[in-house]
């Protein structure tokens, strides 16, 4: 059977705001069926922090030591908790819900999307799995995370090498198009992480901190030579080609779709409203 051409997009590093239209302009381009489905892989310039869609900003983030580190900061459309985009390649899937080879449950997506991501693992020479809570504890722990870091626990089917978290992703459909949108950690500089959040107090932070050595992992902490941005995109671009059983086709942002995107950016994503208040 021949195999279903997506577009692939390399978009390089950009600004918090940016990244956030694209993947908003690529969902609303694909719904109104304007292009097919696409992959798009990226950075951020500069080092951001971004925060799930119903996340409180006043109680979980130091906005101050966002400041301190000179991160750029931007509210997801998707859910999840707060995510520090710095030594990682980014990744976003945007495709119909009424795709044939997408399940209708959002967990269920997942495992198909992500197995392209098990697949770029794979070939980076990592043994990784898929985290399935299997205990009514664990079920709980992903309905009411005890943490505002991202990277704290594996939800469903969420990677997992040596029982430690190495890709976080988030999902949202709208539009009756699925975007999904993830991090894949190449290193991770855990004490600029834990200083980003509010806790407590300060023992209940070093806590969480020594918790979490033992829950997440950046891909250079356990490879055995070093990874470099270049070779994780040609890992996980072929294996989202074989994960997904398709090809993808490089494509180039038209003048006009980037100054769409540009005015999104800006309107949105850069404003007060969308970014602090809800």
């Amino acid at each position: 059977m021949e195999k279903e051409i997506w577009r692939f997009i390399d978009s390089g590093s950009n600004s918090p705001s940016f990244n956030m239209a694209l993947d908003e302009a690529l969902l609303d381009w694909h719904g109104a069926g304007k292009i097919p489905p696409v992959i798009r892989f990226y950075g951020w310039n500069p080092a951001t922090l971004s925060v799930g869609y119903f996340q409180n900003i006043g109680k979980e983030i130091d906005l101050e030591a966002v400041k301190h580190h000179q991160l750029g900061f931007v509210r997801r459309p998707t859910g999840g908790r707060g995510v520090l985009h710095e030594h990682e390649l980014t990744y976003s899937v945007i495709v119909t819900e009424e795709h044939p080879a997408m399940p209708k449950t959002v967990t269920e997506a997942y495992r198909v999307i992500s197995e392209g991501i098990l697949q770029g693992f794979q070939k980076l020479g990592l043994e990784a799995y898929f985290a399935v809570p299997k205990t009514s504890a664990e079920k709980d722990a992903l309905k009411n995370p005890r943490s505002a870091v991202c990277f704290d626990a594996p939800s469903w089917y969420e990677l997992v090498v040596e029982g430690r978290k190495v890709a976080g992703s988030a999902q949202t459909r709208q539009k009756g198009v699925i975007l999904q949108h993830g991090s894949i950690l190449l290193d991770l500089d855990e004490d600029k992480l834990f200083s980003l959040f509010k806790y407590p107090n300060d023992r209940v932070k070093e806590r969480m901190q020594k918790a979490f050595k033992t829950k997440a992992v950046a891909i250079n902490e356990i490879s055995s030579r070093n990874i470099t941005i270049e070779e994780a995109k040609e890992a996980f671009r072929t294996g989202f080609e074989d994960g997904l059983g398709i090809i993808l086709e490089p494509y180039t942002l038209s003048d006009e779709e980037l100054n769409y995107v540009n005015t999104l950016a800006k309107e949105k994503y850069e404003s007060d409203e969308w970014n602090y208040r809800r």
